[in-house]
């Protein structure tokens, strides 16, 4: 069982520390995701303080067959897809938008798994040394060549592909340690 699962089970036993690890664990966490569905930040704080809400309120059942982090950022997914539709009752949309709508809603599971996969990848990161971060954050995420990163780094040519090769070698055993699964693109 995973630490927020054992919080959970501390918040539904009475202890209401157990809601305030998982509100200090994971809020960061859901307003980066929910943000990707309003592209708003102060509406993301918002549902993710409606999805801790739904959990005070109706205390769903928490199924261990998951991962903590995957049931608890289903339950967002859920309020912020909620809101998504309460916004299109609201405000009438041309019939191009409400279909491009519905179609997005199919891909909401994908694109909810993707998003888990990133900042699963993300938390991976944090764990890894310093000049090992640096230089992935720079290839995958500010999406730089190797030269412009040794660049930026100060690293020769040789430099960097040695460290691009540790770097991703030691990213990928971290996932790993956590169970992560990724496919293989080769």
């Amino acid at each position: 069982m995973d630490n927020g699962a054992c919080s959970y089970r501390r918040f539904l036993d009475g202890d209401d520390r157990g809601l305030e690890e998982l509100v200090r664990d994971y809020k960061d966490g859901l307003i980066f995701f929910l943000l990707g569905f309003t592209g708003d930040f102060p509406t993301a704080e918002e549902l993710m303080q409606e999805t801790f809400f739904r959990l005070i309120t109706r205390k769903p059942a928490f199924q261990e067959k998951y991962r903590f982090k995957t049931w608890l950022y289903t339950i967002a997914r859920n309020v912020a897809v909620d809101y998504l539709r309460h916004q299109a009752k609201s405000a009438p949309l041309p019939y191009e938008e409400a279909a491009a709508g519905l179609a997005d809603e199919r891909d909401l599971e994908q694109s909810f798994l993707r998003e888990e996969q990133k900042i699963s990848v993300r938390q991976a990161l944090k764990k890894l040394p310093p000049d090992y971060r640096q230089t992935l954050w720079l290839l995958f995420f500010e999406e730089l060549s190797p030269a412009e990163a040794g660049r930026v780094l100060k690293k020769s040519p040789r430099q960097m592909k040695n460290l691009v090769y540790r770097a991703k070698g030691a990213l990928k055993s971290e996932l790993e340690k956590e169970g992560f699964e990724y496919e293989d693109y080769t």
